[in-house]
């Protein structure tokens, strides 16, 4: 028997120093903005949320001002917002986020 709805990871990188994004806090969010889920990366940058995402919009929050600035380094996004919608038809979504100081980008991956 399987369980409904759709499981969730994330995958931060620091494309500037070429490794995970270890200790970065992220919020997993609803449409209406209700918070689900706070995570933080693992020492691979990675997070697997616990929470089992119904079919709908969703989001994920970076902290990424707090992270780079515990590292003494500045950046020009203080947060990133990472805005995605489920099908429920689908058993899993990976959303990675390829982050430096000055750019980001993400992308659905597997």
């Amino acid at each position: 028997m399987t369980t409904p709805g759709t499981t969730l990871s994330t995958h931060v990188l620091d494309v500037a120093l070429g490794r995970p994004a270890e200790g970065l806090a992220l919020t997993l969010a609803d449409v209406a903005g209700a918070e689900l889920e706070t995570a933080v990366t693992d020492v691979d940058g990675r997070v697997r949320f616990e929470t089992v995402l119904d079919a709908g919009v969703h989001a994920i929050t970076f902290a990424t001002g707090p992270w780079f600035a515990a590292a003494g380094r500045a950046t020009f996004y203080p947060a990133v917002d990472v805005v995605f919608e489920v099908d429920a038809g689908e058993p899993h979504y990976h959303v990675a986020l390829l982050l430096s100081p000055w750019s980001y980008t993400t992308y659905r991956g597997s």
